[in-house]
C-alpha cells in the first residue's frame, strides 16, 4: 500500500515523536515516518529515531545561518516528504516555507488554542501560564502551521483537567499522556490519509 512519507521535525527529547513511532501500524496506517530532522545536534529524539531505524538529519541555524530553511527544504524534497510534523520543534518557520508546504505541516501545542499560544508560549511556559491564570481545563491542540505561531486552523483538540496541587511539570506530563500522545497520532493519520487521496 502507498503511504504518505512523513518527516518529523524535533529539537529535544522527542516524546511526541515516540508517540508517533509507536502508533505506526496501529493508529497510523496511511503514513510512515521516513525522516527525523533536528535543529539541535544532541537532541535525544535522534536516538529515538535511530532505535526505530528511521533516517535522521541535523540542520542547525548555527551551521547554515540564513540558508537554514533552504537546507531544510532540500532535505525534505530529497526524501520525497508529503507531510511534515513539528513535534517540539523550537524554530519559527517563515511564511515562504509554510506557504511552500501549505496544509502539509502540522504542529502539536500543549494548550487549547487560542489560550496560552503564540510567540513565546512553548514547553513549560504554557503550563506555568495556565496555572497562573487558574484555568480548570487545559489540553492540547493539533493544528496546521502557517506563518503565525500557533495560528493555523485547528485539526484536533483534547481537554485535560487541571488538578489542585498541580505544578507545571505535573501538568505538562498529564497533558502529554492524556492529550498530546493521543491526538497527535490521530491527526497524523487523518492528514496522511487525505494527502494519499488528493
Amino acid at each position: 500500500m502507498n503511504k504518505t512519507r512523513i518527516a518529523v521535525l524535533v529539537s529535544g527529547g522527542g516524546t511526541n515523536l515516540q508517540a508517533i513511532l509507536d502508533a505506526q501500524g496501529s493508529i497510523i496506517h496511511s503514513g510512515e515516518v521516513v525522516l527525523v530532522v533536528s535543529n539541535q545536534e544532541n537532541a535525544y529524539a535522534l536516538i529515538r529515531a535511530e532505535n526505530k531505524g528511521v533516517k535522521t538529519a541535523v540542520i542547525t541555524k548555527k551551521a547554515y545561518k540564513e540558508r537554514f530553511e533552504e537546507e531544510l527544504i532540500r532535505v525534505l524534497k530529497e526524501n520525497d516528504i508529503g507531510l511534515i510534523v513539528l513535534a517540539g520543534f523550537l524554530s519559527i518557520l517563515s511564511e515562504d516555507f509554510t506557504r511552500r508546504f501549505d496544509h502539509r505541516i502540522i504542529n502539536i501545542h500543549p494548550s487549547l488554542i487560542p489560550s496560552f499560544c503564540g510567540a513565546g508560549y512553548y514547553g513549560l511556559r504554557v503550563h506555568e501560564a495556565a496555572l497562573r491564570k487558574g484555568v480548570k481545563i487545559t489540553g492540547a491542540t493539533v493544528h496546521f502551521v502557517n506563518e503565525i505561531p500557533d495560528g493555523g486552523e485547528i485539526i484536533l483538540q483534547k481537554a485535560v483537567e487541571v488538578k489542585d496541587g498541580d505544578t507545571p511539570e505535573i501538568l505538562q506530563r498529564r497533558v502529554m499522556e492524556e492529550a498530546e500522545w493521543v491526538i497527535l497520532p490521530q491527526a497524523v493519520e487523518m492528514i496522511a490519509s487525505k494527502i494519499l487521496k488528493a
